[in-house]
């Protein structure tokens, strides 16, 4: 996909802030400090466009943006990082669930995890989640430049056994944010989940 403009729109911190235009969204989440926003910026080849973070836990809305004024990206609060506050954890949790239960306009979840280490249970958690709701989704394995080809094999082989892929239907892409590896396949799945969106039911 060529993009010809980028935009940040707000930082959402409940439902009555999201924004009510109705264009298709495609939301990132993952871990803490798993580089989400890393891969927002290399996927639409803008460098500080979603703010990128050594402390982990610093995302703490939902980060919406503009992309070619046909649909957003939405950065997701990262979970699973234990110096956040307890209630604060709580309240984030319970705002990303909301958004993933009810936001109509969600076309495509994709979920990143650290292709260096194995998914977590709360990686596990989510992708059971996401399936059982039925939300299309898509796991991207950040930070595939930092493993050989053959590490890079086995790591993407026992994420998609852990995390059930083949059963759920969702697939698990190697991607590089230093390199580009594994960008044209991501943009596939956004630009067909676009696609199915607006297509005749």
């Amino acid at each position: 996909m060529k993009i010809t403009s980028t935009a940040f729109v707000k930082s959402s911190f409940s439902e009555q802030d999201w924004p009510r235009v109705g264009l298709p969204e495609v939301a990132f989440l993952g871990r803490s400090n798993v580089g989400k926003s890393s891969l927002i910026n290399s996927l639409l080849g803008v460098k500080g466009l979603a703010r990128t973070s050594s402390t982990p836990g610093r995302t703490q809305a939902l980060n919406f943006f503009l992309i070619n004024r046909r649909f957003h990206f939405v950065d997701l609060p990262g979970y699973g990082y234990a110096r956040v506050p307890r209630a604060i954890r709580e309240s984030w949790g319970e705002i990303v669930t909301t958004y993933l239960a009810k936001r109509e306009s969600l076309v495509l979840s994709i979920q990143i995890v650290d292709s260096r280490h194995d998914p977590s249970k709360l990686d596990l958690q989510l992708r059971e989640w996401l399936t059982a709701y039925g939300k299309p989704h898509l796991t991207v394995a950040t930070k595939s430049d930092k493993l050989s080809q053959n590490e890079l094999r086995k790591s993407i082989g026992r994420a998609r056994e852990i995390l059930g892929a083949s059963a759920s239907g969702g697939e698990v892409v190697a991607y590089s944010a230093v390199t580009g590896y594994g960008r044209e396949r991501v943009w596939r799945a956004i630009e067909e989940a676009i696609t199915v969106s607006h297509s005749p039911s």
